[in-house]
């Protein structure tokens, strides 16, 4: 996978002897600051940090201070928290672990006819289904699956398809989520047994008149038994998109509401999927009888639905290496990937599948890391949650913990760099930042309404090295782009530090 080769590519010059890069960066126009002279001399004299809640720190590759200010004081961290967990995640179960799906089926077999129903059994893998490049794909799956069942003389099955998602607990989203979430596609929670990502792809086609009610087209996965309410208008040319989708997993009921406007063909958008497991079920149904087996029973049943039996394993797939996902999940910032490594340190550690045993788990992993805890409360896996407050102390200590783990590389490499991923437009303007110096950034970004945060590491040169760094912002009440020229400024004075 290119983006992977090229992250790796980076991380080993991100790692190499101090030397060689103190001679790459000798030519290369510098920081007219220092870091702490950043925070004193621009940051401070910014009346829109004044009127804000900026919390800062930088260590060294030794631990000493490199530049802080309100260091110890634990704020909203949006998106910088999936650093933390995908550091956990890879220190606790390894950087090849592996996700896993399990066919199996219920009854006998005879004459070729499987008398009983096909089980599919979750592990909770959040790659089953992705379109990510770095998934597997569904196809081939499926194929596995369908070859494996004619490898032991199935062709045909009586029954129906029974889908088993109880890996995990149900839990729609964390607690602390706001409703207004739940709808969209960085709204999916994770599932014992998900699928596309737990979202749907659909298709919004304005009316041809303004007050119409425009058609919706479910794309992808289709959910059995589902109703979609349209509750949509069709708004005024140049009006904008203003749709909105809400849905929980109460009942197989979604709703659209709101208005889309007149003048556009159509609208294409990714809503959350709260039934995945219906949806995988549905999936493979179709693809199994597309190569030839003849599946008899109409329906795709949940597991609750239907009566514990035993089972006979048919076949077992396993997801891509951990590492590839934690990087996909840094790299692009997915919600659900994150949400997902989070709740499987506490199904792995206790056998909970519930986001309050994964609150444990993560203190229990943080504590074995020999991190302090101080300045720690984190609610949800991705930092969508406005409950989750983390100091600059508590991410220098830990990232200067996981420097010290064999995971270390892999942790780093899948870090977002200036020009790739959530760092697309971040530290490029060739005006300002001199690409090379600014090439030893690799850091998470995160934001939230009146939210905005950096976090991760920046090589510098010999005397300071590795710097471990966070730099978070709250609550701020002008546009964002004046809060995020000095959170590059910040993050370009340490990559010029000597």
């Amino acid at each position: 996978m290119k983006k992977t080769v090229s992250l790796l590519s980076l991380a080993v010059v991100f790692l190499i002897a101090a030397a060689p890069a103190a001679n790459l960066f000798a030519q290369a126009k510098k920081s007219a600051y220092t870091p702490q002279e950043y925070i004193d001399k621009v940051i401070k004299k910014d009346p829109n940090y004044l009127n804000a809640v900026a919390a800062i720190k930088a260590v060294d590759k030794n631990g000493k201070v490199v530049a802080e200010w309100n260091s110890n004081l634990p704020v909203l961290t949006a998106s910088t928290l999936k650093t933390v967990t995908c550091g956990m995640a890879l220190a606790y179960l390894g950087v090849d672990y592996k996700f896993s799906t399990t066919l199996k089926y219920s009854g006998s077999v005879s004459g070729g006819t499987l008398l009983g129903d096909l089980w599919i059994v979750g592990g909770g893998d959040p790659t089953l289904g992705s379109e990510d490049g770095m998934a597997y794909p569904i196809d081939s799956i499926f194929g596995v699956w369908t070859s494996a069942l004619k490898q032991m003389g199935i062709n045909k099955v009586q029954g129906n398809i029974i889908v088993d998602d109880s890996y995990l607990d149900r839990e729609v989203i964390p607690s602390s989520w706001a409703w207004g979430n739940i709808g969209y596609d960085y709204g999916s929670a994770p599932s014992g047994l998900p699928f596309h990502q737990d979202i749907q792809n659909v298709r919004i086609i304005p009316g041809k008149k303004e007050g119409e009610k425009p058609q919706i087209k479910v794309l992808y996965p289709q959910i059995p038994g589902f109703t979609y309410v349209n509750a949509l208008t069709t708004g005024p040319a140049k009006s904008g998109d203003w749709s909105e989708y809400n849905c929980s997993d109460l009942a197989r009921v979604g709703k659209f509401t709101g208005s889309v406007p007149v003048d556009r063909d159509t609208i294409r958008s990714t809503i959350s999927n709260k039934f995945s497991y219906l949806s995988c079920g549905a999936a493979f149904r179709d693809f199994a009888i597309s190569q030839g087996i003849v599946i008899l029973g109409s329906d795709v049943l949940p597991v609750e639905d239907v009566e514990k039996t035993d089972l006979t394993e048919v076949v077992t797939t396993y997801s891509p290496e951990l590492w590839k996902i934690t990087a996909q999940t840094l790299l692009v910032s997915d919600n659900f990937y994150a949400e997902t490594l989070f709740k499987q340190l506490g199904k792995k550690m206790f056998d909970d599948g519930s986001y309050r045993a994964s609150k444990r788990a993560a203190k229990k992993i943080l504590d074995s890391l020999g991190v302090n805890t101080l300045g720690y409360t984190q609610d949800d896996g991705s930092g969508l949650s406005r409950e989750n407050y983390l100091s600059p102390d508590f991410f220098c200590n830990f990232y200067m913990a996981m420097a010290k783990q064999p995971c270390f590389e892999k942790f780093v490499e899948g870090m977002p760099y200036p020009g790739v991923g959530t760092f697309r437009t971040v530290l490029t303007d060739r005006k300002k930042f001199d690409k090379d110096i600014a090439a030893g950034v690799h850091a998470k970004s995160g934001s939230l309404s009146c939210v905005k945060t950096y976090a991760g590491y920046v090589y510098a040169g010999p005397k300071h090295g590795l710097i471990k760094f966070a730099i978070l912002v709250n609550n701020y009440s002008c546009p964002t782009r004046d809060i995020q020229k000095h959170l590059e400024g910040f993050m370009y004075s340490l990559a010029s530090a000597d």
